[in-house]
């Protein structure tokens, strides 16, 4: 029977594998379809009002990638250009409020290997595509830099100081790796934007170098329409995944096959990559916040917690759910992820712009310690579990330091800019407070996107299910592992 089944499915990839053809042309787009070269075009028409007249900024782009894996922008070269090539530069003139991108000269060999890629020998090509001024060779950067110095106008370069976020990677990670590598005494290699800044002021010792990031931060806090319609795209994606997740989990799955057809969701629909590695966590992995291995068989009984979402057109979202692995959670399961949920909605329904985040907290402490009196829990220490986490948000609704309700996401999983103040048109951020019973090894958190409008917050991830209800009655549908059984045994062996 099953040789059956293998020689149906060999078939069928027959049937569906395209004739091959020789390649005459290259079907794909050179700048990317998510923006118009207007959107960018006003960023960094904002960069140029932040440095003012007497200063360039310099932005070097990603260098070529290690491995077989494809290419993609740092976050900070995407969002002033829109251009994602391999050791690009791009330098903002504020005086004369013109861009030029430098890129290299052609590589035919590779060209001929993996298809077009913009070049200097593309100049008037890539002008038309980006709306970007100038395009000159990376080996014009030092001359075109001197004479700058020469004209007294330009005497300051701005450029980055923090690491750029590279794929699925935060600026967090991103000084981790930094840190870790300069801790090692048989590395100790500064980081590429510190050798770039020691470079700038080798060659050229008569500017004065300035940090970038505080100008790019706050501008990437506030998300333009479009922005947030890709990071919308991103929620729909990592909602639609934990749903087939909650369809597809029972006992005997392996975390790592959750990953799987979250993935298969993700590329299916247009993603480019992970927004972060997949935390899928079951039973006692669930306490590890960034648990990642991926190597458990679920049992019965337990809960799994689901934290992952998808890169859409360099944007992110960030989305978590818990279910229990058997389709049925327990009384005591019900009891104390029931109340979360009271508490988690406290937060959510009180969310909405003109208001500090302190304001908000106060209002959902309130709302909590109201829920707490009435809730029935069967073991004591799980009412003394959830009595902490409401005094733990108390207290920090009181905090002076207690500026924002989660953590920005846009570009980043834990996206820059400062959400201090009142919550404004444009800010785009979630939500993730954690419930724990340590002597037990419990710990349960959910997470949602949020957008807020002039008038309004939109909780984007609002149709994934949390309600007990909800989760149990997704969970009696087939799920895709279901329809589409393993037939290789984790040895290579084909099942018998």
């Amino acid at each position: 029977m099953l040789r059956k089944k293998i020689v149906f499915l060999l078939f069928g990839i027959f049937l569906y594998t395209p004739v091959l053809k020789p390649v005459v042309a290259q079907d794909a787009p050179l700048f990317t379809q998510d923006f118009p070269p207007a959107e960018f075009a006003a960023r960094r028409e904002k960069v140029y009002d932040a440095i003012g007249p007497g200063a360039v900024a310099v932005i070097q782009g990603e260098a070529t990638v290690r491995g077989y894996v494809r290419f993609r922008q740092s976050n900070e070269f995407y969002y002033l250009s829109g251009i994602e090539v391999p050791h690009s530069y791009l330098v903002l003139n504020g005086g004369s409020r013109q861009a030029t991108l430098y890129l290299e000269h052609r590589k035919e060999g590779r060209e001929r290997s993996e298809g077009k890629m913009l070049s200097v020998e593309d100049a008037d090509l890539a002008r038309s595509l980006s709306g970007i001024d100038r395009v000159a060779a990376v080996e014009d950067l030092s001359a075109d830099l001197g004479g700058m110095l020469r004209r007294s106008s330009n005497s300051a370069i701005y450029t980055l100081f923090q690491p750029a976020e590279g794929f699925a990677e935060s600026r967090d990670l991103g000084i981790r790796r930094v840190t870790d590598r300069l801790s090692d005494p048989w590395d100790g290699r500064p980081s590429r934007e510190a050798h770039f800044i020691g470079l700038l002021k080798d060659r050229f010792p008569g500017f004065s170098i300035s940090d970038l990031n505080p100008i790019l931060d706050e501008l990437r806090l506030i998300k333009s329409p479009l922005e947030m319609e890709i990071i919308r795209k991103a929620t729909n994606l990592a909602s639609l995944a934990i749903m087939e997740a909650m369809r597809s989990v029972e006992p005997g799955v392996v975390e790592r096959e959750v990953d799987a057809l979250a993935k298969f969701i993700y590329y299916r629909h247009g993603a480019q990559g992970d927004a972060y590695y997949s935390l899928v966590a079951s039973g006692p992995n669930a306490p590890f916040p960034h648990y990642h291995q991926g190597s458990r068989t679920m049992q019965d009984g337990e809960l799994l917690l689901m934290d992952y979402a998808p890169d859409v057109g360099y944007y992110m979202s960030d989305i978590t759910r818990m279910m229990p692995v058997n389709g049925r959670f327990t009384t005591e399961q019900r009891e104390l992820y029931g109340f979360y949920v009271r508490a988690y909605r406290a937060i959510l329904d009180r969310i909405r712009p003109g208001v500090t985040a302190n304001q908000i907290k106060q209002e959902a402490a309130a709302a909590m310690r109201t829920t707490l009196e009435g809730w029935k829990f069967t073991k004591s220490n799980h009412r003394d579990a959830a009595t902490q986490f409401v005094e733990s948000y108390e207290a920090g609704a009181q905090s002076a330091g207690s500026g924002r309700l989660g953590h920005g996401v846009g570009m980043a999983t834990h996206d820059v800019g400062t959400f201090d103040g009142p919550l404004r048109e444009g800010m785009v951020f979630t939500i993730e407070p954690a419930l724990r019973v340590p002597e037990e090894n419990i710990y349960i958190r959910m997470e949602d996107l949020i957008i807020i409008h002039k008038d309004r917050a939109e909780i984007v991830s609002d149709f994934l299910p949390m309600e007990i209800e909800d989760i149990e009655a997704l969970m009696i549908e087939q799920g895709i592992l279901q329809k589409y059984p393993e037939i290789i045994e984790h040895t290579g062996a084909v099942k018998k």
